[in-house]
């Protein structure tokens, strides 16, 4: 039977696999499932529709399902919800609000939420993810595996993350992060995320490939159009990869230097070849 502290407070059609921990001063409210081995330690919120699946651990004063931060949103709305796959961690005062749309706010496995940390309504968040304290995600936002978000960082709605891509602490992107980027300033992409590559055991020449893709991205004088040929040209995976990122983009990807420095002097890289 799943072990429930005498001073949690349990309303609704709650689901609890056998070996559920529920601790002091929790509530769970609504139309909740919990799967095995996930432990809510204590003073945490969790209300539904939501779904977690196993091995979770709900850290105190964290609060999971509620509605979204948005004044045309009715705060009594509780379909979809929220989906959370197995093995996350939520540390203490994290928030995941439930989605807006036809698709539940999704967080994948393996996730690690730190102190402060928020995703807005509608994200889709995917596996092995860091959210640093304070970091948060705008409604709608799509963070892909393996990212890292720094400590105070916050990430425009509508904006996507792409695999292995890291933001670095305080900083704000307002477009898209591409793959296994690094963003060091204010939608600023200066690097490629070098030691995040290492770590997941990429091999050399992916690597290297992945640098020059950056560099002709961002360190080049080519048109955004005039880039996406000479990717398309290639005819390789991963340049293919960049391709399918940029095409799909909703907000548009983070801009070179040499875009913003002409927008400024009122010209546009967008006419060179």
């Amino acid at each position: 039977m799943p072990q429930i502290h005498s001073t949690a407070i349990l309303e609704g059609d709650i689901s609890l696999a056998e070996d559920v921990v529920i601790g002091p001063h929790c509530v769970l409210k609504g139309e909740i499932t919990i799967g095995a081995g996930s432990t809510i330690i204590g003073n945490a919120y969790l209300t539904g529709k939501l779904v977690m699946g196993e091995r979770n651990t709900v850290y105190p004063f964290a609060c999971i399902g509620f509605a979204a931060q948005d004044v045309n949103y009715p705060a009594d709305l509780f379909e979809p919800g929220i989906v959370i796959g197995d093995g996350n961690t939520f540390r203490e005062n994290a928030t995941v609000h439930r989605a807006t749309q036809d698709v539940p706010t999704t967080i994948g496995n393996n996730n690690f939420l730190m102190t402060t940390s928020h995703v807005g309504h509608d994200c889709r968040v995917g596996n092995n993810v860091t959210l640093v304290s304070n970091s948060a995600l705008g409604g709608h936002v799509h963070v892909q595996d393996k990212v890292i978000v720094g400590g105070g960082s916050a990430v425009h709605q509508f904006v996507t993350i792409g695999k292995g891509a890291m933001i670095a602490a305080g900083l704000i992107t307002t477009y898209d992060v591409l793959p296994y980027f690094l963003l060091t300033g204010y939608n600023i992409v200066g690097s490629v995320n070098l030691i995040g590559m290492r770590r997941g055991g990429m091999d050399r020449e992916e690597i290297t490939q992945r640098k020059e893709i950056f560099k002709l991205l961002y360190r080049s004088d080519h048109s955004h159009n005039k880039t996406v040929e000479m990717l398309t040209e290639q005819n390789d995976p991963i340049a293919l990869e960049y391709i399918a990122a940029i095409n799909s983009s909703r907000r548009g990807i983070v801009p070179c230097a040499n875009a913003t420095r002409n927008a400024r002097r009122g010209t546009s890289v967008e006419t060179r070849a």
